[in-house]
């Protein structure tokens, strides 16, 4: 999958995006990550890329021409169509359902927002608009940093074992179940018993009662 990203801090992404199993994922060659300046296509000496809202108001603005010039280029840059996504706190709720979308994908585009937002002209180019959640944040850097994690560890190959993305939370719509490991007693804790019986259907059937159990007490939202 190739994944172009434009942002006004192309700097902020490489000591994420290039560390643990996002590096190993580039390394596989099953991502393939670009990062453009938006600043690379502004119009003046002084590189800019806001400008004040028309009727007034707090916070500034990103130019319409600008972003509409920079994700016309970077979707030119390869044969593949991109699907392009604006970061916003006006989008969808991004969930694993949409990652798993996205991860079908060959090619995606990730427009950062700044400021304020975006020239509302703009958005005629999105796909689709993304937020990570009922909350504001001082960008979209940190947004498309959280889809890439998501996407990219489910695309073949990147995880080191092909169940791992199926069975954990959100994937079937409910909490993943408890796990443990060694010792098997700590402190007057045990691990549970069934779990190291050896029998797998047990080991099934307890799992899938404590994802229950374990969604009901924690978000209990999931279950609506």
């Amino acid at each position: 999958m190739r994944v172009d990203i434009i942002s006004i801090f192309p700097q902020m992404f490489e000591p994420v995006l290039g560390e643990g199993m996002l590096r190993i994922a580039r390394e596989k060659g099953a991502l393939d990550l670009h990062v453009h300046d938006l600043r690379d296509w502004t119009h003046d000496v002084h590189r800019t890329v806001d400008d004040t809202p028309y009727g007034g108001g707090a916070g500034m603005l990103l130019k319409v021409d600008v972003l509409v010039e920079a994700i016309e280029a970077v979707a030119g840059m390869d044969a593949l169509t991109p699907y392009v996504v604006f970061l916003t706190p006006a989008g969808r709720t991004f969930s694993q359902g949409i990652a798993g979308d996205y991860a079908q994908r060959e090619r995606l585009l990730l427009v950062c927002g700044r400021y304020e937002g975006f020239d509302e002209r703009a958005f005629v180019w999105a796909d689709e608009l993304l937020s990570v959640g009922d909350f504001v944040l001082t960008g979209g850097e940190l947004p498309a940093m959280c889809v890439i994690d998501a996407v990219a560890r489910l695309l073949p190959g990147v995880l080191g074992h092909v169940d791992s993305a199926v069975e954990e939370s959100f994937s079937n719509g409910l909490l993943e179940y408890p796990q443990y490991t060694r010792p098997a007693e700590f402190r007057g804790c045990e691990v549970p018993e069934v779990l190291r019986s050896g029998d797998h259907a047990a080991v099934a059937r307890w799992r899938a009662q404590q994802a229950g159990e374990l969604t009901r007490r924690r978000r209990p939202d999931l279950l609506e």
